[in-house]
């Protein structure tokens, strides 16, 4: 028996070593208990309350969750990467060059105080170079290319009554402020946000040198402009109208409705190729903005470029009017502090190259294993839907066997995507932060110009792999999920439980993106993405009635 008993005690001594130098993990769902609220009594507070307790709102954000932590963990991994291409000295049209050399220039913050805004000023003697309507509506065009809004808004999208074609679409734009109801609703905090307004436009105007006289006149007179303009846009619910927001037309109609533009030079100057026809989504902006060139003193419209020009393109210029936007964008984000420098820089460079990001993104942190798992999830949560479908008793059995078609006609997109986009005509420097994202959005505009006249690519994504965030597209009837969208803070994927992944990204996220093919937008397509009818008008009737 004593060898035995020797044998057991070496064997538990053994086995509490390892256990105590072992680094086990809480539950994740348990530490987040505050276990002073009965949950009869407050089942959100019960489950979240600790959590909440511990994670006050950071004074750079205006709102702070667990979605914030994937956000934070993401960047800091997204900085790694960038620090470590911008030490690879990687070899020119490489993903690892062209990443590192964006963060290097970025984050050299003494250059770019030296040069001053002297990298805009291409951009700004373009401006001062109008002299006309007509050469004022070429720098419109131009201006489009690099991506500061102006007083047109071209785009190649789906048809949405042909999703197979790319179609030239226009949209209402010509306005700075978020949306239409910011010109006229009356209440002290809108009536704060128009004044704060003029003051940005003046005091923006100001810094690239006109007076102070001017400049107050100028802004003035920009927002007595953006308000026509405002006045005929749409409001956001209109807006959620698919089949009102569709108005196919010749490109010859817009010259009958806008005469004063000149629109085959602004597409030809824009990089739009030959084409018969365009969708208009709203056709009586075109109809203002005819008022707008032919009635509007060209001096009104040159500075309202100049203030588009630099509010634009101020995050990479000198501190002083970066601040100056920020101060501004306060009064909607409700932040008090701005991102440090890394941050900012992570964001302007995921705009730029996010998906040259997310190939060395996806390689650390989202493996093949990771991605079956969640596509398997995604195919759990469709039979459950299917499930739900079957048992609804407000919609007939037709309609229920096309609802059915559709949901297993829809397309999974996890991770990552199975082909990469090919940025080789993308040229990023160390010479200049500002040129270098003027370049990535001269890029992407010609990357979606490019697509007119071409079939549409169903494997495309729309988001980054490291993105937190998912979407729906009605048009290719799909669901995009990247990696990112599945982060857990501090733990790696094969650490995490089926019920916690089911929770935190089956229902939520899975599960709410399917449902959107079949809410009040997305039940107008049908499986193939087509915008059209599917229902009985009873259906559609019940439909309506059902509480959402």
């Amino acid at each position: 028996m004593k060898p035995l008993i020797a044998i057991a005690l070496v064997c538990f001594c053994a086995s509490a070593c390892n256990n105590k130098d072992k680094k086990t993990k809480a539950d994740v769902l348990a530490i987040n208990i505050d276990s002073t609220i009965k949950p009869g009594d407050d089942i959100f507070m019960y489950a979240n309350g600790g959590w909440i307790k511990n994670n006050p709102i950071p004074n750079e954000e205006s709102n702070w969750g667990i979605g914030n932590l994937v956000v934070e963990e993401n960047a800091k991994r997204l900085r790694e990467i960038s620090e470590d291409a911008a030490k690879e000295n990687a070899a020119k049209g490489t993903a690892s060059q062209k990443i590192g050399d964006f963060w290097q220039v970025a984050m050299d913050t003494a250059k770019i105080e030296k040069d001053g805004i002297k990298p805009l000023q291409p951009y700004l003697d373009k401006i001062n170079s109008i002299t006309d309507n007509k050469s004022l509506q070429t720098v419109l065009a131009q201006f489009d290319k690099i991506g500061v809004d102006g007083l047109i808004s071209f785009g190649v999208w789906q048809d949405a009554k042909n999703s197979e074609i790319n179609a030239l679409q226009m949209w209402q734009a010509g306005i700075g402020l978020p949306e239409r109801e910011y010109y006229f609703k009356t209440d002290s905090s809108t009536v704060n946000i128009r004044n704060a307004y003029i003051k940005n436009i003046s005091t923006m105007l100001a810094m690239i040198g006109d007076d102070s006289a001017k400049a107050k006149k100028s802004a003035e007179d920009i927002m007595a402009v953006e308000t026509k303009m405002a006045k005929v846009h749409r409001k956001l619910e209109d807006l959620r109208d698919p089949y009102a927001n569709y108005n196919k037309m010749a490109v010859n109609n817009l010259t009958t409705i806008a005469p004063s533009v000149d629109w085959a030079n602004y597409m030809q100057t824009n990089g739009i190729g030959k084409t018969d026809s365009v969708i208009v989504g709203q056709p009586e902006y075109i109809k203002e903005l005819e008022n707008v060139i032919k009635n509007t003193n060209v001096e009104i419209l040159k500075s309202m470029l100049r203030y588009r020009l630099v509010k634009r393109f101020a995050e990479f210029l000198p501190e002083k009017f970066g601040k100056e936007v920020f101060e501004f964008n306060k009064l909607f984000s409700g932040a008090k502090e701005r991102k440090p420098r890394w941050k900012r820089v992570i964001r302007a460079e995921e705009n730029a190259v996010g998906e040259l990001l997310g190939q060395l993104y996806v390689k650390e942190f989202f493996n093949e294993t990771a991605k079956n798992r969640y596509e398997n999830m995604v195919e759990a949560v469709r039979i459950a839907y299917k499930e739900r479908i079957q048992k609804l008793t407000w919609m007939s059995d037709s309609t229920k066997q096309k609802a059915l078609i559709k949901l297993a006609a829809v397309k999974k997109k996890v991770g990552y995507p199975d082909k990469w986009k090919d940025f080789s005509a993308l040229e990023i420097t160390k010479e200049s932060y500002l040129q270098n994202v003027i370049n990535a959005n001269t890029w992407w505009h010609n990357y979606n110009i490019n697509k007119l006249g071409k079939p549409v690519d169903r494997d495309e994504w729309d988001m980054t792999p490291q993105t937190y965030n998912a979407y729906y597209n009605p048009s290719n009837n799909e669901i995009v999920l990247p990696a990112g969208i599945f982060t857990v803070p501090g733990y790696k994927d094969e650490e995490l439980d089926d019920a916690t992944v089911f929770g935190y990204g089956g229902a939520s996220t899975i599960g709410h993106e399917i449902t959107h093919g079949f809410d009040d937008e997305g039940r107008q397509y049908d499986e193939k993405g087509n915008l059209k009818s599917w229902w009985t008008k009873n259906d559609e009737a019940e439909f309506k009635k059902e509480p959402m």
